[in-house]
């Protein structure tokens, strides 16, 4: 048996999540991210978290939003490892085939603007579909989805980004049904979207000019433990990385 060593009063303990009943088990899809690779090492370097999987397009198994069989393959599969008490989607696509997003009508292309859709609105409904099953029957669980501050309609002030807002708008939405409907058989599930910040990432980069920057670690640990105070209540947060909700 190997044993866990004992911290010194000088160390830093690691991150717990204390609203879950340990040891639990975590799933992370969008594993190979720069937030979700960061979720993954996080949750495992806890020492209540039992178990994570990650699942992404090259994984096993592997995972895409737009064919819907390989999220409902993987599910199927998992469905033996489970329940997971957590369950993260880190998911997305701010990039559409190598363009940024459109700063103004003139830029706007219907196959552009589809694949956002595509990715970040039907992606999460299949998501959720079908990996809310397996979430637990009964006792506290957690489920997160990566959303984004532009993807608020109150708090929109700048315009710009036409298939990106409205695509984590329309994903926004489709969460909150399904915290509406997941919450009248699973009443202790807790729903949220997560805005991680900007985060300093490859992906990111050109759009961060200006932007205090948010290391991909201190994102995951900050949504983690923003997820872990909240309490169910029949339907989604949306909160940012240091805990502070967003208007939807």
């Amino acid at each position: 048996m190997t044993e866990r060593p004992m911290s010194s009063p000088t160390e830093t303990r690691p991150l717990e999540l204390r609203s879950l009943p340990g040891p639990f088990t975590a799933l992370v899809l969008g594993a190979s991210g720069t937030i979700g690779s960061a979720f993954v090492n996080t949750l495992s370097q806890m020492p209540s978290c039992a178990r994570v999987v990650g699942l992404h397009r090259s994984s096993s198994p592997a995972i895409d939003l737009e064919r819907e069989e390989t999220l409902r393959d993987a599910a199927h599969r998992l469905a033996d490892q489970g329940p997971f008490q957590l369950i993260l989607d880190a998911t997305g696509a701010l990039t559409i085939d190598g363009v940024g997003p459109e700063k103004s009508l003139s830029q706007c292309k219907p196959q552009s603007l589809a694949k956002s859709f595509a990715i970040n609105a039907v992606g999460r409904a299949l998501v959720l579909k079908h990996f809310s099953q397996l979430l637990p029957k009964h006792g506290r669980s957690l489920f997160g989805v990566l959303s984004a501050r532009v993807g608020s309609i109150e708090d929109n002030r700048l315009g710009g980004w036409y298939g990106y807002r409205a695509s984590k708008a329309a994903g926004n939405m489709i969460l909150q049904n399904a915290a509406i409907e997941i919450h009248r058989t699973k009443p202790e599930v807790v729903f949220a979207a997560l805005q991680p910040g900007t985060v300093d990432s490859p992906l990111s980069a050109q759009f961060n000019k200006g932007h205090p920057l948010t290391s991909p670690r201190d994102a995951a640990e900050g949504l983690l433990m923003a997820l872990d105070r909240l309490h169910a209540k029949g339907s989604a947060w949306f909160i940012d990385f240091r805990g502070e909700e967003i208007p939807w």
